[in-house]
C-alpha cells in the first residue's frame, strides 16, 4: 500500500461531492455543499475512529490474557522437562553401575576362563608329550595327511618346550619330537613346491602361512626363489629376461606371503648374485686380456644394462632402503672391474690414438722428424718468431700437410667414447679427475702430435722470401688447421665441459685448452708472416724479371700502344690468386686481418717498386695505368685501408704527369694534401724534366 495523503485524500473527497469541483463541471462550485460534507465526514470519521479504537482494547485484552495463559503453560512444561531430566540422571547412573557389574562379571570371566583354556591346552600338549614319551604317536592329527596344518601347529608348540627340558632325561623324546618337527617341515615344502608347480595360489599362501613359524620358512622362499626361475632365462638377452620375471613374480608374492617385499628382496639378490654376476664375468673375462676395446665395450655395455635394470627393479616394494640395497648389489658385481676401469682406459686410448697416427704417417712414407724441446729450441723459437729467419735447413714436403681430417675424426671418436664410458663408470668423486686425464691425452695426440707437429713441418718447409715459384702450401695446413681445431672446440664443450662443469678442474682444463690455442697461435701467425713475406718475395721476383726501365721512358712517345705493364698484369694475376688462397683458408675476422697484412706489403712494394724508375710523359701515364690495375686488384681485398692506400698512390702517379704550372694545385688537392711533402717532393724528382724544367721551383 502506498503511503496516506491527507491533501489528496480531501481533494478525492471534495471530487466525489456534488458542486465540490473547483473548476466547474456538470454543477457549478458550492461551498455550502463542500463545508456539509466535509462535516459529516468528518463526524463519521470520529465514529469509526471510536469504533476502532474499542476493537483495538478489546484485542489487547485478549493478547494479556493468552499471554498469561501461555506463560503457566511454559512453567508447566519447565518442570516436567526438570523431572524428566532427573528421570534421566538416574538412568544414567543406574546404567553406568550395571555396566561396571558387567565388566567386572567379564573380567572375572576372563580371569577364570584363560586359566582354563590354558589348561586345556596345556592338558591337550600334555597328551600329544606323552603320545611321543610312549613312542607310538595314536592320535589321528599325526596320521591324517589332511590335518597337517594342525599338525604343524602342535608339533611346532611341542619343539619350543621340549627345548626347555633336560637333555639327559628326555633326549629320547626330544629326539623324536625333533623328527617330527623336520618331517613335517619338509612334508609343508614339498606341498609348497607342489602348489607351485601347479600354479595353485591359494594353497601357496596356506602352506606358507603354516611354515611361517618353523624354521624352514627361509628354505621355502629359497625353494620358492629357484622354482620360479626355471625356464625364466630362454632369450638372448638376460637383462630382458629378468625384468619379465620379476614383474611377474612381483604380481605373485604380494598374494603368497604375508612380508612380500622381503622374497622380493631376497629374489633380486639372488638374481645378482648368481645370474648377472656369472653373465658379466662371461663376458668381461673372455675379452679382458686379449681385445681391450671389446672389453671396454662390455663392460659400458653390461653396467649400464644392469643401472636401466636397476631403474626398473626399484618400482617394485623393496624395502624402506631400495635405492642403497640395489646400488650395494651393482657395486659387489662390478667394483673389481671399476677399480681398473681409467688406467686401462688411458693405456687403449693411449695405444689406439698412437696406432691411427702411425698408421697415417706410414701411408704417407713419412718417418717423424723429433721436435726438439729444451732452451736450446725456446731460444731459436724467439729468433724466428721475431725475425722470420729459418733456423735449421729448409724442407720440402711436396706440398704434403701432413694434417688429415679422417684421423681428427677417428681420435676424436676415441676420445668420445672414452668421455661416455667415463662418465658412466667413473665414481663420482673421480668422475672430474678421469675426464681430465683423457683430455690431457687427446691434447697430447691430436694438439701436439698432430696438428703441433705439422705446423712445425709446416714451418719449417717455407721458403725464404727470395725463393722462386716457392709452393705456398702453409695457407692450406693453416686451413686444415683450424677446421680441425673446430672439431676439437665442439668436443671440448659438448663432451668434456658437461663432466667437469661442477669441479675445481675446470679451470685447469680452460687453462690448458688455453695454452694449447695459444701455443698453436703463436706458430699459426709464424707461417702466415713468412708466408706473406714469400707472397710478397714472388712479387717483388716478377716485377724485378718482367720490369723494364724503359717501360717508362719509351723510346717512341708517339707510338704506345698498350694499356699497362707486363709486370703489372703478372702481378695483378698472382695477387688475385693469392688472396683467393687466403680467403679459403681463413674465417671470420682473420681474413680481413691477413688481407689488411697482405694488402699493406703490396702497398709498399709497389711504392718502393715505383721510386726506382724515371718517367717520360708517357711513361708516366704507364705508370697511372699499371697503379689503376694494381687498384683494380685492391678492390679484392674488401679492405677500405688497402684501396684507400692505392687511391693515394693513384694521386701521387698524378705528379709524373701534371703540367709544372699545375703541381702546387695538384699537391693541394683531397688525397695529397695531408701527406708529407718530402714524399710529394720524392715522386716529382721521378720526372724525366724535373731538372730542364725546373719543378723543384714550381714544387715549392
Amino acid at each position: 500500500l502506498e503511503p496516506f495523503d491527507a491533501d489528496e485524500y480531501i481533494e478525492r473527497l471534495a471530487w466525489r461531492t456534488p458542486g465540490g469541483g473547483s473548476k466547474g463541471g456538470a454543477e457549478a462550485f458550492d461551498p455550502k455543499k463542500l463545508l456539509e460534507e466535509f462535516v459529516n465526514h468528518i463526524e463519521e470519521l470520529k465514529q469509526l475512529d471510536e469504533k476502532i479504537q474499542r476493537k483495538v482494547e478489546k484485542l489487547e485484552q485478549q493478547c494479556h490474557r493468552e499471554a498469561k495463559e501461555f506463560a503457566h503453560k511454559v512453567q508447566d512444561l519447565q518442570r516436567s522437562n526438570q523431572v524428566a531430566f532427573q528421570h534421566f540422571q538416574e538412568l544414567d547412573e543406574h546404567i553406568s553401575y550395571v555396566a561396571t557389574k558387567v565388566c567386572h562379571l567379564g573380567d572375572q570371566l576372563e580371569g577364570v576362563n584363560t586359566p582354563r583354556q590354558r589348561a586345556v591346552e596345556a592338558q591337550r600338549l600334555m597328551t600329544y608329550f606323552n603320545e611321543f614319551l610312549d613312542g607310538e604317536l595314536r592320535s589321528d592329527v599325526f596320521n591324517n595327511p589332511d590335518k597337517i596344518k594342525e599338525a604343524a601347529d602342535i608339533i611346532q608348540k611341542l619343539h619350543l618346550i621340549a627345548q626347555e627340558l633336560p637333555f639327559d632325561r628326555f633326549s629320547d623324546v626330544k629326539a623324536k619330537i625333533a623328527s617330527k618337527y623336520h618331517d613335517l617341515e619338509r612334508q609343508l615344502i614339498q606341498e609348497f613346491t607342489a602348489a607351485q608347480r601347479r600354479g595353485e595360489i591359494g594353497r601357496m599362501r596356506e602352506v606358507a602361512a603354516v611354515l611361517l613359524h618353523f624354521k624352514g620358512y627361509a628354505h621355502c622362499v629359497d625353494v620358492y626363489i629357484k622354482q620360479c626361475q626355471e625356464g625364466a632365462y630362454m632369450r638372448n638377452d638376460v637383462f630382458e629376461d629378468i625384468a619379465i620375471l620379476c614383474q611377474r613374480v612381483n604380481k605373485q608374492v604380494g598374494e603368497v606371503f604375508c612380508s612380500p617385499e622381503t622374497v622380493m628382496a631376497k629374489l633380486i639378490q639372488s638374481i645378482f648374485e648368481n645370474k648377472i654376476q656369472a653373465h658379466v664375468k662371461e663376458r668381461l673375462d673372455e675379452t679382458r686380456n686379449s681385445d681391450v676395446e671389446q672389453y671396454l665395450k662390455n663392460l659400458y655395455d653390461l653396467y649400464t644394462r644392469t643401472t636401466v635394470l636397476a631403474a626398473k627393479l626399484s618400482d617394485f616394494n623393496l624395502g624402506s632402503d631400495k635405492h642403497t640395497f640395489l646400488s650395494k648389489l651393482i657395486k659387489n658385481i662390478f667394483s673389481c672391474y671399476l677399480e681398473s676401469y681409467i688406467d686401462m682406459e688411458r693405456q687403449y686410448l693411449q695405444n689406439r690414438s698412437g696406432m691411427i697416427l702411425q698408421r697415417y704417417y706410414d701411408s704417407k712414407n713419412h718417418q717423424k722428424r723429433p721436435v726438439g724441446t729444451g732452451s736450446i729450441q725456446e731460444l731459436k723459437e724467439r729468433i724466428r718468431q721475431r725475425t722470420n729467419l729459418p733456423l735449421g735447413p729448409s724442407i720440402d714436403t711436396h706440398g704434403e700437410t701432413f694434417l688429415s681430417q679422417e684421423v681428427v675424426v677417428n681420435l676424436l671418436q676415441e676420445t668420445r667414447h672414452a668421455f661416455e664410458r667415463c662418465n658412466k663408470l667413473s665414481d663420482p668423486a673421480d668422475l672430474p679427475k678421469n675426464a681430465f686425464s683423457i683430455f690431457l691425452l687427446l691434447v697430447e695426440y691430436l694438439c701436439v702430435d698432430h696438428i703441433d707437429y705439422a705446423l712445425e713441418i709446416g714451418l719449417s718447409a717455407i721458403p725464404s722470401a727470395d725463393a722462386k715459384n716457392a709452393n705456398l702450401y702453409f695457407l692450406d695446413v693453416v686451413q686444415q688447421a683450424n677446421t680441425i681445431f673446430h672439431l676439437f672446440d665442439k668436443q671440448f664443450n659438448d663432451h668434456l665441459m658437461p663432466l667437469i662443469s661442477s669441479s675445481p678442474k675446470l679451470t685447469e682444463c680452460l687453462h690448458k685448452k688455453k695454452e694449447v690455442i695459444e701455443q698453436m697461435e703463436v706458430k699459426l701467425d709464424t707461417g702466415i708472416d713468412r708466408t706473406l713475406n714469400c707472397m710478397i718475395g714472388q712479387m717483388k721476383h716478377i716485377l724485378a724479371t718482367e720490369q723494364k726501365k724503359t717501360d717508362f721512358k719509351p723510346e717512341d712517345e708517339n707510338n704506345v700502344m698498350i694499356q699497362y705493364t707486363t709486370a703489372c698484369s703478372k702481378v695483378c694475376a698472382y695477387v688475385s690468386k693469392q688472396v683467393e688462397r687466403v680467403r679459403r683458408s681463413m674465417d671470420g675476422k682473420n681474413v680481413d686481418t691477413v688481407l689488411t697484412e697482405l694488402g699493406v706489403r703490396f702497398h709498399r712494394l709497389i711504392h718502393e717498386h715505383l721510386q726506382q724508375f724515371s718517367y717520360s710523359s708517357m711513361g708516366g701515364m704507364l705508370a697511372i695505368c699499371d697503379v689503376a690495375e694494381y687498384r683494380r686488384s685492391a678492390k679484392d681485398f674488401r679492405v677500405p685501408l688497402v684501396l684507400q692506400l692505392f687511391d693515394t698512390l693513384h694521386a701521387l702517379c698524378n705528379l709524373l704527369v701534371v703540367a709544372p704550372d699545375n703541381l702546387k694545385q695538384v699537391c693541394s688537392g683531397e688525397q695529397l694534401t695531408n701527406l708529407d711533402r718530402n714524399l710529394l717532393h720524392a715522386f716529382v724528382q721521378l720526372r724525366v724534366d724535373y731538372r730542364s724544367a725546373r719543378l723543384g721551383r714550381h714544387f715549392s
